[in-house]
């Protein structure tokens, strides 16, 4: 029985779709922070497992306050990360602005497209997750779940040593009192 049940092994599909949404605007985001350095992909990666490691808490503080959390923590967390990887720079970090790419519709044509395909082009909800989007998910899911799985060892550890020094100091103590 859990007070907290633990994290599943595979991501939801909420999760997948939170990463589909916001995949085209931060991916590049943080490849413009770093100036194009192949850093920012890693970037990118490890902020996507922050938020996997937050996802019950940054879903449930969506829905209450009817706004985009997971969008925004994401956000931060690729500001934060990159802030850190300039300071930890030896030398000065050259950062050249990269122009974001401009959205083209797709073009569908020919006598067998139907009327479906003209409407998929033009309408955004239609989108769904593509194969890099579900691989990163994926994997930011796996790398936060293995994190949740070593804080609970180490809980349990910390858990179990308090246990035994606060038996020991009890024992000391009775041991003095002469009961």
């Amino acid at each position: 029985m859990y007070l907290i049940p633990p994290m599943d092994e595979d991501p939801p599909p909420e999760f997948v779709d939170a990463v589909a949404a916001h995949e085209a605007e931060l991916r590049p985001m943080a490849l413009r922070l770093t100036g194009g350095d192949p850093i920012g992909h890693e970037i990118y990666q490890e902020s996507l497992i922050d938020l996997a490691g937050h996802w019950r808490r940054l879903r449930l503080r969506g829905r209450l306050t009817h706004s985009d959390a997971p969008g925004i923590y994401l956000r931060k967390r690729i500001l934060e990360r990159t802030k850190a990887w300039r300071d930890d720079q030896v030398y000065e970090v050259e950062v050249r602005v990269l122009r974001t790419p401009e959205r083209q519709l797709v073009q569908v044509g020919g006598p067998a497209a139907s009327i479906a395909f003209h409407k998929a082009a033009l309408i955004d909800s239609t989108a769904r997750a593509g194969l890099l989007t579900l691989a990163d998910a994926a994997v930011a899911w796996c790398h936060a779940w293995r994190r949740a799985q070593q804080h609970h060892i180490a809980r349990v550890i910390v858990g179990g040593l308090l246990l035994i020094a606060a038996i020991i100091q009890s024992m000391s103590w009775l041991a003095a009192s002469g009961l």
